[in-house]
């Protein structure tokens, strides 16, 4: 059994494969490791998937995946963890924005008695703007959950087996990894670095990519926005009575009668969409329960290398 599993989602990366394999093999070398590296092609338009089986040739410890389309960052990690076979298993993006020359000082921590160590970025390269919606996501998923996830980490982390075979258990079919890693509890560690910016290349992770694992995370690790569908209700009846006095009390004191499209209008409005936001707060979790419910796999794999 290898010693140490490295999980490597690829997406449109097949211009950074080359550098990241000569970066990993060095480090490799150094440590003496016994590894697997496996290689998830996520449904690339670039062929990437020809890059590593080109690769292969020269690293005979890779194990590639190529996924029958693209089914998600978190999907892609998850079928790697799936087929690990480390008793120590990291996860890293193919972009280098995660160093892999971390991964030795990682590693020290579980040799110290840790199960887990995960990197806490400690200062981002992105824009103003993209690194204030990633800080107002930690900080609103921290207040909704019913657990508390590390702030500004992300899927970069070692663990050790036991952790991972925990991991596995859980069979959600939008699985949040990061949150799960920190469900599943053990003896965790936060690893502050400093994130490079992407080798080559323009990120996979779109708006509409990013905003469904902010979601993943949301929905699976708190109830707290079914809750509030009653607090609206609530908020609305109190508003009802209030202005119901009002109205009552302007006509019986001051025989005033209130009159106006305006204001009619503007309280249909208000409860529409008070009913909006709860059924699509509600249709979210049924959602979630229906995939759930068709028990369908993570991914589809197309096609395997297997050097290892």
């Amino acid at each position: 059994m290898p010693d140490i599993s490295i999980i490597v989602p690829v997406y449109n990366s097949r211009t950074i494969l080359p550098k990241l394999l000569s970066t990993i093999d060095r480090i490799k070398k150094n440590e003496n490791w016994d590894l697997e590296l496996i290689l998830i092609d996520d449904g690339s338009q670039d062929g990437s998937f020809n890059t590593i089986k080109n690769l292969s040739s020269q690293y005979n410890y890779i194990y590639g995946i190529r996924l029958s389309r693209n089914f998600g960052h978190q999907a892609a990690v998850r079928t790697g963890l799936i087929m690990s076979k480390g008793n120590y298993i990291a996860i890293i993006d193919d972009d280098m924005q995660d160093p892999p020359d971390l991964l030795p000082t990682f590693f020290k921590y579980l040799e110290n008695g840790y199960d887990v160590a995960y990197g806490v970025r400690r200062k981002r390269k992105e824009n103003f703007i993209k690194k204030s919606a990633y800080k107002l996501f930690y900080k609103l998923i921290n207040r909704l959950s019913e657990i508390t996830l590390p702030l500004d980490s992300g899927d970069f982390c070692v663990m050790k087996r036991k952790v991972l075979e925990s991991m596995l258990m859980l069979h959600e079919r939008n699985p949040y990894l990061r949150g799960i890693r920190a469900w599943v509890g053990f003896n965790q560690i936060g690893v502050e670095y400093e994130r490079n910016e992407r080798a080559e290349g323009k990120s996979g992770y779109t708006f509409k990519k990013l905003l469904k694992i902010a979601s993943d995370g949301i929905y699976s690790f708190s109830d707290l926005p079914l809750r509030l569908t009653s607090y609206f209700g609530i908020a609305g009846m109190l508003l009802c009575i209030i202005y119901g006095f009002y109205i009552l009390t302007k006509y019986i004191l001051f025989g005033v009668e209130m009159k106006g499209f305006t204001t009619l209008a503007l309280l249909i409005l208000f409860f529409g969409s008070i009913n909006l936001i709860s059924m699509g707060i509600l249709g979210e979790y049924i959602g979630r329960i229906y995939a759930e419910g068709k028990n369908r796999p993570d991914a589809i794999i197309a096609e395997t290398i297997d050097k290892r």
